[in-house]
């Protein structure tokens, strides 16, 4: 028998809340240069240390041993989809998120903006950070001078910050084509290709890119920081079982930017808008308690700090973050698991294998006896190393949503 079929045949529906918690991330690397410790364990958090208390903890594998997830692979696999199985590029997601519509037949994908020096190749490839403010500018620039090509018409729109996306839409499309970003700075922008070179719908889409591409960069060439975008996660749109009928849950996201705005959405989550700060978010959080059955809570900055390689401003952010958590607490779920969707250590500037520390506190959960939720404590929790497609499946044994299997 399929497995999900068996946990399928087992739920039972209860009036338990459950309550996912992602510090985008958060897990991390102990090096000489940080004195040996993590943000996590640098930080100061009170209210998850008691919590710790009375909790179970392990440590996830986004993916598989050494392979290191993109945000849609790493949220799949929290929400309990096969990353491997359930494969979604990101620009459907992103522009899921940003509210845009998509039909059958388009390929969307996830852009930011960048800085390119006069001979093409990347400088910057988040442009700065430019402010949003300057985002919608170009991108209304962008949008006004290029409408269509050829037959495909060109829809964009700003996102947070750097990041925009963009929706191909006519006939002949088909993702995914490879990524126009160099992923690091030094090289010139690569060109889109079919990933299928069979495929004459890839070519086509392909094709319409790279002809996007000679018509925007001129319009966009006087910026002094962002005269240049990346595309990437450049796909159509997947289907995917939605999140209600798989777990029996009537889930609800909070999260502020769009990406995970959309991976929630992807999979059939009730977007709760308007919060934009993790206060914000719980108080959020405190006002739809009885309305939703599973909250999914996303909290970027962990990520973006790990990224820029900011140990103190990643500790600040963990420790943000721990000072509004009572205000969850108020309402605090049946179940409740704090984790990241991977790790983002300082050391590395970016997503990595690293396997994210988790912690899962209920009635039944038991206590490890752990007195901090750490990297170091998890290592020695009682869920062990596991695959974080099976943390939902965790979260419904704690929440008593499963028969006996067998006499």
């Amino acid at each position: 028998m399929n497995l999900d079929s068996l946990y399928s045949e087992l739920t039972l529906k209860t009036k338990a809340k459950l309550a996912l918690i992602v510090l985008d991330g958060l897990g991390d690397i102990a090096t000489k240069e940080q004195n040996y410790l993590t943000p996590l364990e640098a930080a100061t958090t009170p209210n998850l240390d008691r919590l710790a208390k009375d909790s179970a903890q392990g440590r996830m594998i986004p993916v598989a041993p050494g392979i290191t997830p993109g945000s849609g692979p790493g949220h799949l696999g929290l929400f309990g989809y096969d990353p491997l199985e359930f494969q979604v590029g990101r620009g459907v997601i992103e522009a899921l998120g940003l509210g845009m519509e998509l039909k059958h037949g388009d390929v969307a994908a996830r852009a930011n903006f960048c800085t390119l020096d006069k001979k093409g190749i990347v400088t910057d490839r988040r442009a700065g950070r430019i402010a949003t403010q300057i985002c919608e500018e170009l991108c209304a620039k962008l949008a006004a001078k290029i409408k269509k090509i050829g037959d495909i018409e060109v829809i964009i729109k700003p996102g947070l910050e750097h990041r925009f996306a963009i929706i191909f839409r006519g006939n002949g499309l088909e993702g995914p084509v490879t990524s126009t970003d160099p992923n690091r700075e030094g090289l010139p922008l690569a060109s889109a290709k079919a990933e299928d070179s069979n495929s004459a719908a890839q070519k086509k889409t392909a094709e319409t890119i790279n002809e996007f591409y000679k018509l925007a960069l001129p319009i966009i060439a006087s910026h002094p920081q962002a005269n240049g975008f990346l595309m990437r996660g450049i796909a159509h749109q997947p289907k995917i079982p939605f999140f209600e009928d798989r777990y029996k849950l009537k889930p609800a996201c909070l999260a502020v930017y769009p990406m995970y705005k959309g991976l929630a959405q992807l999979v059939g989550m009730k977007k709760i808008e308007g919060a934009k700060t993790i206060v914000e978010q719980f108080e959020a959080y405190l006002k739809a308690y009885d309305n939703f059955d599973f909250f999914f809570i996303h909290y970027k900055y962990t990520d973006k700090y790990g990224e820029d390689g900011n140990f103190a401003a990643k500790k600040k952010a963990i420790e943000d973050f721990d000072a509004a958590l009572p205000i969850l607490l108020k309402k605090k779920p049946d179940v409740l698991a704090v984790t990241g969707d991977h790790s983002t250590p300082v050391a590395v500037k970016g997503h990595s294998w690293h396997p994210q520390p988790v912690l899962l506190h209920s009635a039944v959960s038991g206590s490890d006896k752990l007195e901090r939720f750490t990297e170091t404590g998890a290592n020695s929790g009682s869920l062990g190393v596991f695959e974080s497609k099976f943390l939902i499946r965790l979260m419904q044994a704690n929440a008593k949503m499963f028969d006996k299997f067998g006499a």
